[in-house]
């Protein structure tokens, strides 16, 4: 769920004090600095309440290599929409999610119930993101984290990210040592900290919280039940919402029509 634009009131009253202090330590672009922006950053964690243990957890990551590598080689939001859906086995999700509709028909109506959500978009995003939980990632997700923060390219936007993630461990709600993908995402539908405390149903490693949390981010960006959800029609934007990638939202629109009985 990485390169997700929010738009959301309550976690901007959270984090307006923070986006302040994303400079005060020094970011790096490599792990030369990478103890000693710990020491400052945890200083100002502190300060905005973070307690002591999940500093201590802070303190005790280890800088992701390779989450700097993934982060610099994201190549295939470059592709074609033919090469993407290839290279992402669209035909296999389309598959799989049309038999998960069909097995899973009473959870996916719930969901569309509460939400407005069909289930074709969020087998897409399932299946794109984890292959329906299959791949959840292996990363130290606080690591992964802290590490992006502390670079110097993004440092803003993981800052936040950081944030989020210590106010979630913080509440039990999230371990030191959870995994997940490259950049900190977590769960079967692979969202990053800042979703997790704005539209979080539950333990995202379970897959009907993990949908009802991407239905509940969709709906809060403006989902319309009943409206289409191909470009250029009214529920195309929160899919663009869930990720900037032009060549991914198309991706999501398509597969998503596809498993809900169109071609």
């Amino acid at each position: 769920m990485l390169r997700i634009a929010f738009a959301f009131s309550t976690a901007l009253a959270i984090f307006a004090g923070f986006a302040s202090h994303a400079n005060a330590a020094q970011c790096g672009n490599s792990a030369a600095g990478f103890e000693a922006w710990k020491q400052s950053f945890a200083g100002e964690a502190r300060a905005k309440g973070i307690s002591a243990a999940t500093i201590q957890a802070l303190m005790a990551t280890n800088y992701a290599q390779a989450t700097i590598n993934a982060d610099r080689g994201q190549r295939s939001f470059q592709l074609t929409l033919d090469q993407f859906l290839a290279k992402r086995g669209a035909t296999t999700i389309v598959a799989k999610g049309r038999q998960l509709r069909k097995s899973q028909a009473a959870l996916f109506s719930s969901i569309e119930q509460r939400y407005g959500v069909p289930p074709g978009p969020l087998l897409a995003i399932w299946g794109m993101e984890t292959g329906f939980g299959a791949v959840r990632g292996n990363q130290n997700m606080l690591s992964s984290i802290a590490t992006l923060a502390y670079d110097c390219r993004r440092t803003a936007y993981f800052t936040e990210h950081l944030y989020a993630a210590l106010q979630l461990i913080d509440r039990g709600v999230l371990s030191p040592n959870q995994r997940g993908s490259m950049h900190g995402e977590v769960g079967q539908t692979q969202f990053m900290p800042k979703a997790i405390l704005a539209y979080g149903t539950g333990n995202l490693e379970n897959s009907a919280n993990a949908l009802s949390s991407a239905a509940n981010f969709l709906k809060a960006h403006g989902w319309r039940p009943g409206a289409g959800y191909q470009p250029g029609e009214p529920n195309f934007a929160a899919i663009q919402a869930w990720n900037a990638a032009g060549v991914y939202q198309k991706a999501i629109a398509l597969m998503g029509r596809q498993i809900d009985g169109g071609e």
